[in-house]
C-alpha cells in the first residue's frame, strides 16, 4: 500500500465512478482499476461495490476512506511544514470557532498564542461545531471550539468548562420583574427563539434537547441564523431566548439564570484524534493557565468545570448571583 493508491481510491470514492475518477487524475481507467484491486488484494477485503450505479463502498470501504483522507492531509501538512522551516517561514495554525466563544476565552488564548508563538502564523476560522469535525477531518483547521458534542470517531475532544445557560427576554415581559433565577419550566407555553437555524445539529438542538428531557413545551419555535439576530427578536418583544451566560450582548435586556446547574452549554476544545502537533498540549495548558488567572470574563459562578480537571480557578468559587446586565461591544 502507498500513498498513490491512497489517492486513487479516495478519487474514485468521492467520483463514485471509475471513468470520472480516471479524468480527474489524468490517467487510464484500466491501471487505476487495477490499483484498488490490488489495494483490495492486500488488504484482503472488498472497499468498492462495483455492481451498483454509482459506485458505493462497502462499511470497510467507509472506514477506509476516513482513515485514507486523515493520513493524505496529515501528508500535505508534513510536506507544508517541513518546507516552511526550511525556508525559514512562518507556521500556520487555523482554529476554528463558533461565535459565542468570542464574548468568553478565545480572544485571550489568541492573544497568549500570538505573544509566546510570534513566528506562528494564527488564523481564525468562523465554523458551526458541525462543520468544525469536517474541517478537522480536511485539514481546513487545526483546532476548533465549539458547543455541541459530536460522535465522530475521528475527532478527540475536550470539554473545557460547562457554561451555565441564563433566559434573555425584554425589560416589560411579566417574568422579568424579578433579579432571581428562574426554573426551565417557566418556558412551558412561551414564545421561543433558538440559533443557529442550520446547519444542523447546533446549539438550537442543545437547547430544544433540554427542554424536552424535562418535559417543557413552548408555545412556538423560531429559528434564526445567529445569536445577534435572536437577541435583536427577544429586544423587539417576539419571543425569550437562552443563551450562555457569558453572551449576554445586550444591555437593553433582562437576564435570569436558569435555576438548575445542570443547565449548561459546554466549550468543547476538538482536535484530530492520535494528533501529536506541538499545539495541542501548548492550547490545553494555556487554556488550565488562563482559568487559573479567573479573568472577568470566565464568570466563575457561572461555569461548571470538570471534576479533578486542570482548569479549576484558583480561588473558590463564590456562591451564584443573579446575572447583572453589563455592556459589551458587539462583535465587528
Amino acid at each position: 500500500m502507498d500513498i498513490r493508491q491512497l489517492k486513487y481510491f479516495v478519487a474514485v470514492a468521492n467520483a463514485r465512478n471509475f471513468t470520472r475518477a480516471s479524468e480527474l487524475l489524468h490517467i487510464a481507467q484500466p491501471p487505476l482499476s487495477r490499483q484498488i484491486q490490488l489495494l483490495e488484494e492486500e488488504l484482503g477485503v472488498q472497499l468498492i461495490l462495483r455492481n451498483s450505479r454509482p459506485l458505493r463502498l462497502t462499511e470497510a470501504g467507509r472506514m477506509f476512506y476516513e482513515q485514507a483522507l486523515q493520513i493524505l492531509n496529515r501528508v500535505d501538512q508534513l510536506k507544508t511544514a517541513t518546507r516552511q522551516i526550511g525556508l525559514n517561514q512562518q507556521r500556520t495554525l487555523s482554529i476554528g470557532f463558533v461565535a459565542s466563544t468570542l464574548y468568553g476565552g478565545l480572544p485571550m488564548l489568541v492573544r497568549k498564542l500570538r505573544l509566546q508563538h510570534p513566528n506562528v502564523d494564527i488564523q481564525l476560522v468562523e465554523l458551526t461545531s458541525q462543520q468544525q469535525f469536517a474541517a478537522l477531518k480536511s485539514g481546513r483547521i487545526d483546532v476548533g471550539f465549539g458547543r455541541v458534542r459530536g460522535n465522530d470517531s475521528t475527532v478527540a475532544r475536550t470539554i473545557l468548562r460547562e457554561e451555565r445557560l441564563v433566559l434573555a427576554l425584554p425589560p416589560d415581559s411579566p417574568l422579568a420583574g424579578e433579579s432571581s433565577r428562574i426554573a426551565l419550566s417557566a418556558l412551558e407555553g412561551q414564545k421561543l427563539i433558538v440559533y443557529p437555524k442550520e446547519p444542523r445539529p447546533s446549539f438550537a438542538d442543545h437547547v430544544l434537547s433540554l427542554l424536552n428531557d424535562h418535559a417543557v413545551r413552548p408555545a412556538e419555535v423560531h429559528e434564526v441564523r445567529e445569536i445577534q439576530t435572536a437577541l435583536g427578536l427577544v429586544a423587539a418583544d417576539s419571543g425569550l431566548c437562552l443563551i450562555p451566560a457569558s453572551a449576554r450582548l445586550r444591555s437593553d435586556l433582562c437576564y435570569r439564570l436558569i435555576d438548575d446547574a445542570r443547565i449548561t452549554s459546554p466549550i468543547i476544545m476538538s482536535h484530530r484524534l492520535n494528533d501529536n502537533a506541538w499545539y495541542i498540549p501548548v492550547i490545553k495548558e494555556m487554556v488550565a493557565a488562563m482559568y487559573a488567572e479567573n479573568p472577568p470574563w470566565l464568570d466563575v459562578e457561572h461555569s461548571v468545570f470538570p471534576g479533578g480537571g486542570g482548569a479549576a480557578p484558583s480561588r473558590p468559587a463564590p456562591e451564584a448571583k443573579p446575572p447583572r446586565v453589563r455592556k459589551k461591544p458587539r462583535p465587528a
